[in-house]
């Protein structure tokens, strides 16, 4: 007596007899013999992600969050799949067990505020780790990104005052810089209304010398036509 089975597009189906492994079973449809035959649950073929989120201590023991997203799949070789079904019962707690030994083993090599800064480096190392251990069990690692680093609550306060500060501070040095850049200018442009007004006076005194000047050469050549008149 026969009966048949589905396989769902983008999945695989371990087809066993009589508790066997037989063959892998592709999308379609399976006839199988009753009591025989069985088949397994569905493996999926389709990129997969697990969120995983980890809290560790840094450097200068600061304890932190970060949340690191695997994407992996299973490699589409017959043996693969068959060692990605039959040797790994929980891939998904077995590849978060590796990502929280990577993490914890890395982070406290590193300073909180160099963590930002090196968490392509520690991605990579989650990648390594992770490509070593599942490749030989079916599965292949496409990517390991930290899509998020939270410190604690209180060191990110703390860290916010710090920036505050330190804007703060800028924020003042740069209103002494103007301040003092203005006292600058308006010295030079004092002396140089000094130095145009002194430079004015002198040549209103010289024009006012020459006018008396030609005013008493006026009177003396006045008083000399006088005395040349009287004369005659």
């Amino acid at each position: 007596m026969c009966y048949c089975i589905t396989v769902d597009q983008n999945t695989k189906r371990m087809i066993e007899t009589c508790g066997k492994f037989s063959r892998i079973a592709s999308p379609g449809l399976e006839f199988l013999v009753c009591c025989v035959h069985s088949a397994s649950e569905a493996l999926s073929m389709r990129l997969q992600s697990i969120d995983v989120s980890c809290e560790t201590k840094t450097k200068d023991n600061v304890f932190i969050g970060l949340k690191v997203s695997v994407q992996y799949q299973v490699v589409p070789d017959d043996e693969k799949i068959y060692l990605a079904y039959y040797e790994l019962t929980n891939p998904r707690s077995q590849i978060e067990a590796y990502v929280y030994d990577v993490v914890r083993s890395e982070v406290p090599k590193i300073d909180l505020d160099d963590v930002f800064i090196e968490k392509e480096k520690i991605s990579a190392a989650i990648a390594t780790e992770l490509k070593q251990q599942f490749g030989d069990f079916g599965y292949e690692i496409l990517a390991t990104p930290i899509t998020d680093i939270e410190p604690n609550a209180e060191v990110k306060r703390a860290m916010n005052q710090i920036n505050t500060a330190k804007r703060t501070r800028m924020a003042a040095e740069d209103e002494g810089e103007a301040v003092k850049i203005r006292a600058i200018k308006e010295a030079e442009a004092e002396a140089s209304r000094t130095e145009i007004q002194a430079k004015a006076d002198a040549e209103a005194m010289h024009m006012s010398g020459v006018g008396i000047s030609r005013q008493r050469q006026a009177i003396m050549s006045g008083l000399r036509d006088s005395v040349n008149a009287f004369g005659k």
